[in-house]
């Protein structure tokens, strides 16, 4: 019988949650597993899709924000918009995890797209609460809530203790993003 799936959380204020998400896409799509990859809140393109797009097994749903504005800039129906694109991109991994069409699934940033409440929270805690029994969920993002940390099975807090953006060091393209 195949191990069960397990649930991880990469939260914080420190660089590396996607990173790390990533990198176990890598590992598990090496493996033959198929990932399906949910990047909610980021509208710029990223250089790890460039190299995930040329693999086979890997899927990338990205739930983009109206007019790629942060939500703090946006008027409410903006914000409705965003929240709408949020939810249509949560609903497809979610179809592809019930056709057993995904072994693997990263939802990144998705504590944010919750706490500013931009996604659907019933979905959300569908996936996590009523995971099926073989799929590997990551899940990123700065401020979880205990409850999830409490249910997952990884937890890896990322603090910051220095950055180079603290001095004015803007994102730098194939570091960064």
């Amino acid at each position: 019988m195949p191990d069960k799936g397990l649930i991880h959380v990469y939260y914080g204020d420190g660089k590396g949650k996607t990173t790390a998400a990533l990198g176990l896409a890598v590992r598990a799509a090496g493996c033959g597993k198929n990932v399906v990859i949910v990047q909610f809140l980021k509208n710029w393109q990223c250089g790890e899709h460039n190299s995930l797009s040329n693999l086979p097994n890997v899927s990338i749903i990205r739930g983009k924000t109206a007019k790629g504005k942060f939500i703090h800039e946006m008027n409410d129906d903006e914000k409705l918009e965003t929240k709408t694109a949020q939810d249509e991109c949560l609903k497809s991994a979610v179809a592809l995890v019930d056709k057993g069409q995904c072994d693997m699934l990263i939802l990144d940033e998705v504590i944010d797209a919750h706490n500013l409440g931009v996604i659907d929270s019933y979905i959300l805690e569908d996936i996590i609460y009523k995971k099926p029994d073989m799929l590997e969920l990551v899940i990123t993002g700065h401020n979880a809530e205990p409850g999830l940390l409490e249910h997952a099975d990884y937890v890896t807090e990322m603090v910051k203790h220095k950055h180079p953006y603290d001095v004015g060091v803007k994102a730098r393209q194939g570091i960064e993003f």
